[in-house]
């Protein structure tokens, strides 16, 4: 059993680990402030770069959860974009409600609806909408994981389980008659808490609570990382039945990571809403879920810090390539694994931890 490469790391060389975090955090919360600059500025950045930059920290929010389960517990989910998606559909229907003032949000008035679904009650309340971006991925990965760990379902399995329940979700919210767009889904937001959603001082909002959420799931890994906690769930990943022969019921902490992995995949699902500007259905393809995989292969699965960069250069690329070569962006990706797969096994942070001792 092995503790995080980044853990051990931050204890051997703690000032430089401190000062490199510390000078990127304090980049990332000043960058948004560019956009105030004026155009012929040569520090300015646009409000496309900006919603960019702040689309990547969402989906860096989801590959530190995902490593969570996967790099700590040894859980590979291809369901994750499942739970970033209803906590971005959570958001947008409180959007909705601010675009649709007192009657019903435009597609529900084009379907001849003439209430609002009961699940939509207390929506328009922005705290009750945050509210339900956690608790709505939460509940449903805690009681998918309470019947799947207490099946004792592993390995491949839960894999494949994972990746029909987010196809199922998806299925589901294409329907019309679900009430949540069809799949159309959920835009044309208009106001947030009041502010103009595309005014540049609501998008800078938006990314800083962005770049806080990301330090907040980082601070919270690296505390379970330190714990007695992190220790079991690495046994849980390494060896889950002699830890079993211990005396320890791996369940209620695999349940536990489980469980919070989607809620702060929730978190990132409805920050990612009012900055892009849609949601649907879309968000819940499983195609989704293995590219964050991906993410925390490339980084370094059970690292923390290696995730948050590969998804940085997974979408780096992806807004590259889609560009440049619309056609190859897919051939790029799948290369990208297989050479990932075969050279770096322990990802970018292994790469460079190897250099290190080189």
């Amino acid at each position: 059993m092995t503790q995080p490469i980044t853990l051990r790391a931050a204890r051997k060389a703690p000032r430089l680990t401190l000062s490199i975090g510390m000078v990127v955090t304090l980049a990332l919360l000043v960058m948004p402030f560019l956009a105030l600059l004026p155009a012929g500025h040569p520090l300015a950045i646009s409000t496309y770069t900006l919603t960019l930059i702040g689309k990547i920290l969402c989906y860096a929010v989801v590959a530190v959860a995902l490593d969570l389960v996967w790099g700590y517990a040894g859980l590979l989910s291809l369901g994750h974009g499942l739970f970033f998606a209803l906590g971005g559909y959570a958001m947008g229907m409180y959007l909705m409600r601010q675009a649709a003032g007192e009657g019903l949000p435009a597609f529900m008035s084009f379907l001849s609806w003439r209430e609002l679904p009961w699940f939509w009650s207390g929506t328009e309340h922005f705290a009750w909408a945050l509210c339900l971006s956690v608790l709505a991925p939460g509940l449903l990965a805690l009681v998918f994981g309470f019947f799947a760990f207490r099946s004792r379902i592993k390995g491949v399995y839960f894999s494949i389980i994972t990746q029909a329940l987010t196809y199922a979700g998806m299925l589901l919210f294409f329907r019309n008659e679900t009430g949540f767009g069809g799949n159309n889904g959920f835009t044309g937001f208009t106001t947030l808490l009041g502010f103009s959603v595309s005014a540049t001082g609501t998008r800078i909002g938006l990314f800083i609570a962005t770049v806080g959420l990301l330090l907040l799931s980082l601070a919270i890994g690296f505390a379970l990382a330190r714990s007695k906690f992190g220790r079991v769930l690495t046994a849980v990943r390494d060896a889950e039945n002699r830890l079993m022969f211990c005396g320890y019921d791996p369940r209620g902490f695999k349940l536990f990571v489980w469980t919070l992995s989607a809620m702060l995949c929730g978190l990132a699902g409805a920050l990612y809403v009012p900055q892009v500007g849609i949601i649907n259905p879309g968000e819940m393809s499983p195609a989704n879920s293995i590219e964050a995989a991906i993410w925390v292969a490339l980084g370094g699965r059970g690292t923390l810090i290696g995730p948050l960069l590969g998804a940085a250069i997974v979408n780096g690329a992806r807004s590259f390539f889609t560009v440049a070569f619309p056609e190859y962006w897919l051939f790029f990706l799948g290369l990208m694994f297989i050479l990932v797969t075969l050279f770096l096994p322990h990802g970018v942070i292994g790469l460079l931890r190897r250099r290190k001792h080189d």
